[in-house]
């Protein structure tokens, strides 16, 4: 039996090896990414790959053989496909569901038509991005952004602006990005140009511009045009101050990593992405909570109905806290971060009205800051319009997580064993912990961990893609939210 059970794990092993390179020339040559039920599978590692077959039994209450999906990479390989972003995982449910005896390479050639003999060819243009600051968002941003270079279509990362604070600048910047303390080292080789002030990760030529102004520099000297412009510094947070970038020859858009001030249009995709429009120069990813919890109140009212309710959010320190007791301008915060539970407040509750506009002053807040690097919580305690049951507020949460339009913000977990640290590099917004759901009645308490940097980031390169209007076609088309029961 045990050399049964290993025969098996190396045999989807060497499958899983050798779909790795077709998926990387898919990726390189194609512009084509291929995910498993949006768990992307570029750049993964043999067991990254198994991982993310298994995953596919949460949806389709099977793990996903490689066996099928194998023969599937191979028929995408051979098409000379355009740029598009093709989900394995449902192609497949849709050939058993649809094909009819068709072939499964006819059935693909069919289902992928548009793209087919485009050889590469995409019609996204490329969009400059500039970070405007280099702290804990900036560098996960940059990450990502590498990540997602692809082919050079879509966004672009050319620079990064920062005040200089040493002669060594550039080298202490690169090991900043280089390693990490809670994400782990940089996925990839980075070298320095001290002489041009640049740093190359992987593909991606970073120019480094030193400036103490936002509104003096010129970015057209570097080749940067029309760009946007993301301001991770939080120092200025209205029009008035944001709207020093766009002075700058070379900027043509915004984007603030914090809450916005005043008429500032706060987003949270997929909640309210669609309120861009092009007239909108300066637009706020809102805040890490907020982010978090707008996608889980917006699936809830919906359902349910929310008649008030109280955010609690137990908070992983930050950077503008103090690593020891000494004087700080803020309420408490000037208290050892690293030795108390910090109580402050939060704006994220009233904040999330500006992107769900319907939950207007239903909402209190407090936050908790707690001595953890990384991954916080929210708790919400809320009063629902309908009656509501544990089993059905997860049974429904679960299906919005793997089958709507916010499963790339909500996600959703079971275990009894799960902690903090287990959510490190969440893409989601926010994770619905199932088991800690508390229902009775039109009572509710539901609890969302968050990744307040990584998933946070993943959100706001999810509005700068909106921006651009670089998302890729979706292969196949987007399937219906499922049924939405108790």
């Amino acid at each position: 039996m045990s050399e049964s059970a290993l025969d098996a794990w190396s045999n989807r092993q060497a499958l899983a090896e050798a779909m790795i390179p077709m998926i990387g020339r898919l990726y390189r040559e194609n512009n084509v990414v291929t995910s498993i039920h949006g768990r992307s599978l570029i750049n993964q590692s043999v067991v990254g790959i198994l991982k993310a077959h298994r995953f596919a039994r949460q949806i389709d209450d099977a793990e996903l053989p490689l066996e099928e999906t194998f023969p599937v990479v191979q028929a995408l390989s051979e098409l000379e496909l355009g740029a598009g972003s093709v989900d394995l995982a449902r192609l497949l449910v849709k050939f058993k569901n649809e094909a009819d005896g068709t072939d499964l390479k006819d059935f693909v050639r069919a289902e992928l038509a548009d793209i087919v003999g485009k050889h590469g060819a995409d019609e996204r243009t490329s969009t400059d991005v500039v970070l405007y600051g280099f702290g804990r968002i900036g560098r996960l941003l940059a990450r990502i952004l590498v990540g997602h270079s692809g082919g050079g279509h879509g966004l672009r990362l050319r620079a990064v602006v920062v005040r200089k604070g040493s002669d060594d600048d550039l080298i202490k910047r690169a090991s900043l990005l280089r390693r990490d303390s809670v994400h782990g080292p940089f996925d990839g080789t980075i070298s320095v140009n001290e002489e041009n002030n640049t740093i190359q990760a992987n593909g991606t030529l970073i120019q480094f511009i030193y400036s103490n102004d936002p509104a003096s520099v010129d970015y057209t000297q570097y080749g940067i045009k029309d760009a946007i412009v993301v301001d991770n510094t939080g120092k200025w947070r209205d029009e008035a101050g944001l709207s020093q970038h766009l002075q700058c020859p070379g900027v043509s858009r915004v984007v603030l990593t914090a809450p916005g001030k005043g008429g500032l249009k706060n987003i949270v995709h997929g909640v309210n992405h669609s309120d861009i429009t092009d007239e909108d120069k300066i637009v706020s990813a809102a805040s890490c909570t907020t982010n978090a919890i707008t996608p889980v109140l917006k699936a809830l009212n919906d359902k349910y109905g929310i008649a008030h309710g109280h955010v609690e959010t137990v908070h992983s320190y930050t950077n503008d806290q103090n690593l020891i007791d000494n004087f700080h301008k803020g309420t408490r915060r000037g208290r050892s971060a690293a030795l108390n539970m910090v109580l402050t407040e939060t704006g994220a509750a009233k904040a999330v009205a500006k992107a769900l506009p319907e939950l207007e002053g239903k909402l209190t807040g407090n936050a908790i800051r707690v001595p953890t690097p990384d991954v916080s919580m929210a708790i919400l305690n809320l009063n629902l319009e309908q009656d509501a049951t544990k089993e059905g507020l997860n049974e429904y949460l679960r299906g919005m997580s793997l089958n709507s339009d916010l499963r790339k913000q909500i996600d959703y977990v079971n275990s009894p064993e799960i902690v903090s640290t287990d959510f490190v590099g969440s893409r989601r917004a926010g994770v619905v912990d199932g088991l800690a759901t508390i229902a009775n009645g039109k009572n509710a308490v539901l609890y969302v961990w968050y990744d307040n940097e990584f998933g946070y980031s993943c959100q706001v390169v999810r509005v700068l893609e909106e921006i651009a209007g670089v998302n890729p076609k979706i292969f196949p088309a987007v399937m219906e939210p499922v049924a939405e029961t108790v």
